[in-house]
């Protein structure tokens, strides 16, 4: 048997130095290793991340997304789940599921060994995100980002836009 075929990932044989290490820029204490399981496997339209939180870090920070929908599926550890105004600890087994209803949302390891689960959801051109813990808005497209401060931003009703009769 030669190599597996490419939609395969064996995820026993990832390193960590294999990962991506993200870094929040806007949350010092942010630390996410992850391996992008579904871009490994050449698909293009959902991802599928397999995420490494270190003891004692954070994942991002609280966030809404506004275009697209996230899951998490606790696989290893213990955390804190930041949902909306609650805190609930996760463990192994348990499944958070964010639509797009402006619910921040946002993980911390609580553990003494590292918070390892499943992160996914639809992959868009455009992503929107609110970042309410901050006063910030990002807006993603491709390799672009621009991070903006909601304070501020000038707000319109889309009547602004409607041409009155003359």
């Amino acid at each position: 048997m030669g190599e597996p075929p490419k939609h395969l990932v064996r995820t026993r044989a990832l390193s960590a130095k294999d990962a991506t290490r993200i870094r929040h820029p806007l949350n010092p204490n942010a630390e996410v290793l992850i391996h992008p399981l579904s871009h490994l496997a050449g698909m293009e339209r959902a991802h599928l991340n397999l995420a490494r939180v270190p003891p004692g870090r954070e994942s991002f920070i609280p966030h809404a997304h506004c275009l697209q929908e996230e899951f998490l599926f606790i696989l290893e550890g213990e955390g804190t789940a930041h949902i909306g105004d609650e805190q609930v600890a996760v463990g192994p087994g348990d499944y958070l599921g964010f639509p797009t209803d402006g619910t921040p949302h946002h993980l911390v390891n609580t553990g003494a060994a590292d918070l390892v689960y499943l992160m996914g959801g639809e992959r868009t051109t455009v992503e929107v995100s609110r970042f309410p813990s901050v006063g910030k808005l990002l807006v993603m497209q491709g390799d672009t980002i621009l991070i903006f401060d909601e304070s501020a931003a000038e707000r319109r009703s889309i009547g602004d836009w409607i041409a009155a009769d003359e």
